[in-house]
């Protein structure tokens, strides 16, 4: 069989080389040409798969190593019997630790601490419902809105967006792309929505960035300085709007699922599917694969401060300012969307807060409870 597969998806010769013959392309120059004479595609969130791509080629499997599956038509697959699989909840983790690190400065730079606010969380999926979970495990009071979740499962917890936007201080976005049914995500964030944000609050999207109104918040931006703004997706990418981009706080080109753990685990998922799909067996595993990480534990006493210490953690592991700083070089050098692309393709190791054990001399349950509910292991001496 011969294999196309994006360049930045990792391990794709570990897992898939006993397969057959494979060839790398980044992901905006995988077209129908290069597509035509392969059996089997695997794709990130950046390449269109579609008739366009795929008409008169033989492909007979689409993998895409994400979470999100919009960029990809899956009637036009399932009528052409060409079998497909994502990988949901891959990289999830690691969206949840650029959504606490980035809330995490914000909340440095105002003086505050996190357990100061009220956080919104738009869409309770794989992202959604694990950034609940660390909350909870930090006490940062926090309010859900999903109305098919809540439709389905008799959720009374939950409540609808204009609810969720009058009590919450930080409204993060975590929507898939819809375009249909009785809960349409496009813009889902509009002009009148953006305008009833309050002063001071914090919007965050992580999601899809056509879910957001892109030129409602850079009308509600420019008008004052009294909203903050982390974008991680933008619409119209990699050409995104010149001139919302110094408005926003943190802005990064779509990497916040970027994670060297993330990426393996959407690989691996990818590769079992595709393994049932031709019926033959799964004889590679992650655990065999994965690199240790460079940075293994870190050591605390027990009278460290909790809010100094937990900052230490987050920035070792992961600091979202490497990234913004990262994207503003390269847009300076290669220009807007050429500088996106760039930065993505060439994107630098990141491993995810799980990866980090911290090790406490003594007990302390504040400086513990803090560190273990951002999503860091911890272990206490003598234990």
């Amino acid at each position: 069989m011969r294999i196309l597969a994006d360049q930045n998806i990792p391990l794709v010769e570990a897992f898939f080389g006993e397969l057959g013959e494979i060839t790398r392309l980044p992901g905006r120059r995988i077209d129908a040409a290069a597509v035509r004479d392969h059996d089997i595609l695997l794709v990130r969130s950046i390449t269109r798969v579609d008739a366009g791509l795929l008409d008169g080629s033989r492909v007979k499997f689409v993998g895409t190593c994400t979470i999100g599956t919009d960029h990809v038509d899956q009637a036009y697959l399932k009528a052409h019997d060409i079998g497909f699989a994502s990988a949901p909840g891959c990289n999830a983790e690691s969206v949840v630790d650029y959504v606490l690190s980035s809330l995490l400065l914000l909340a440095e730079e105002a003086g505050e601490a996190l357990d100061e606010r009220t956080v919104g969380i738009v869409g309770a999926g794989n992202v959604g419902s694990r950034l609940a979970k660390r909350l909870s495990g930090m006490d940062v009071p926090h309010l859900i809105c999903d109305p098919p979740r809540a439709r389905d499962e008799g959720r009374d917890d939950f409540v609808d967006l204009d609810t969720l936007i009058e009590r919450c201080d930080v409204i993060c976005l975590h929507t898939p792309l819809v375009d249909t049914g009785d809960h349409p995500t496009r813009h889902l964030m509009d002009a009148r929505r953006i305008r009833a944000l309050r002063p001071g609050s914090v919007l965050l999207n992580a999601g899809r960035g056509a879910c957001l109104d892109n030129a409602a918040l850079h009308e509600r931006l420019a008008a004052g300085g009294d909203l903050r703004c982390v974008l991680d997706v933008w619409e119209d990418e990699p050409g995104i709007d010149e001139a919302l981009f110094p408005l926003v706080d943190i802005a990064t080109p779509h990497i916040a699922g970027h994670s060297l753990d993330g990426k393996m685990r959407g690989t691996e998922l990818v590769y079992q599917a595709v393994m049932h799909h031709y019926g033959l067996p799964v004889r590679c595993k992650l655990g065999q694969l994965k690199p240790d990480p460079w940075l293994r534990k870190l050591v605390l006493t027990e009278w460290a401060p909790p809010r100094e210490a937990l900052a230490l953690c987050v920035r070792a592991c992961y600091d979202v300012r490497r990234d913004m700083v990262g994207f503003e070089r390269y847009r300076r050098r290669f220009g807007m969307a050429e500088g996106f692309d760039r930065y993505r393709a060439e994107y630098p190791v990141r491993r995810e807060f799980s990866t980090l054990r911290v090790d406490l001399k003594k007990n302390n349950n504040d400086l513990r409870e803090a560190i273990a509910g951002f999503g860091f292991k911890v272990k206490l001496a003598g234990k």
